[in-house]
């Protein structure tokens, strides 16, 4: 029972309409689902991949029109990878950021690996890593060649007071190794700590960062909601649901978001994980050429269309 990496990360924004054109137009990944939040559909739940939707390629985003700035901090998902082939992707990138004035840092070593850091419109800290590993398939787009293109996510960065028991969990529990760690780029504070799961790469890795000088992070527009790991399938879901209890881990118990299984649990320095099945995707009620085209509503909202579209305020992307 393993897991294979990271399945989605999902964001809060207070602006969809500008979201999407950062998201499609400036990083050229695919809108692959235009959906709601289903614990409060009122609100947009957009999902940004590769060509195919396939797992480990999307973020997603929480569309809460005023809701405000989120504050840095500990017990955050403090950044987000996002996975191109070469080194010369990231000369790409960066030239294209000054071009449309992305505010981004310079390009330098994380983990053994070329990084380029930069921020969208509501301050997300993200970061592009090379890396040629396995990779989602590019979303054809005229100003970025296919082989400079976003493929898939990367690592993310777990910033807390103390990780001894946010360590404990995803070792203990989750399976990860520890495989490596780098200077922490903050000043004088620990190395921060590389833990893999599954075959490893960029993908299936999560970064520690221990900053007992920082305040709880205040979480807002820009700020990350949780990150799910790959789960292969039904069959090894129901054994994490047991995992999960005979560790005494509260948890939510099984939820079927119709693309996927999941499970949510928030380690010990509050952190909200998910463990999300890889099946059975996003083409269940979409073919793959018009993914992201029309609203779509998991069946048992379906009835509660009218309603829904109701509430909903014009999305003009």
């Amino acid at each position: 029972m393993e897991l294979l990496g990271i399945h989605h990360v999902s964001i809060l924004t207070g602006m969809a309409e500008r979201n999407y054109q950062f998201y499609t137009k400036v990083l050229g990944m695919r809108l692959i689902k235009k959906t709601v939040n289903q614990d409060d559909t009122t609100s947009y739940h957009l999902f940004y991949g590769d060509a195919e939707g396939n797992p480990g390629t999307d973020l997603t985003f929480f569309d809460i029109p005023h809701l405000g700035t989120g504050v840095p901090g500990a017990s955050s998902i403090s950044s987000t990878s996002l996975r191109v082939k070469t080194t010369a992707a990231l000369q790409f990138w960066k030239k294209r950021f000054e071009e449309k004035d992305v505010e981004h840092d310079e390009i330098i070593e994380r983990a053994g690996r070329q990084t380029l850091a930069f921020r969208d419109q509501e301050g997300t800290r993200l970061i592009l890593v090379a890396e040629d590993g396995e990779v989602g398939v590019p979303w054809p787009q005229e100003e970025i060649p296919s082989e400079h293109a976003i493929v898939g996510l990367g690592a993310v960065t777990l910033t807390v007071n103390d990780p001894t028991l946010t360590v404990r969990v995803l070792t203990e529990v989750m399976g990860f190794r520890n495989v490596g760690r780098y200077p922490s780029l903050a000043g004088d504070f620990a190395p921060i700590e590389v833990y893999a799961t599954g075959e490893g790469g960029i993908g299936a890795e999560v970064h520690v960062e221990a900053r007992p000088d920082l305040d709880r992070e205040r979480l807002g527009r820009g700020g990350v909601h949780h990150v799910a790991f790959r789960v292969p399938n039904s069959e090894e879901y129901e054994k994490w649901v047991e995992r999960l209890n005979a560790h005494h881990l509260p948890n939510s118990g099984k939820v079927d978001r119709h693309y996927f299984q999941a499970l949510y649990f928030r380690e010990p320095n509050h952190i909200l994980f998910e463990l999300s099945t890889d099946t059975p995707g996003f083409a269940t009620d979409e073919s793959v050429e018009t993914l992201g085209e029309t609203l779509a509503l998991p069946p048992f909202l379906e009835p509660k269309r009218a309603a829904i579209e109701a509430r909903l305020r014009p999305l003009e992307i």
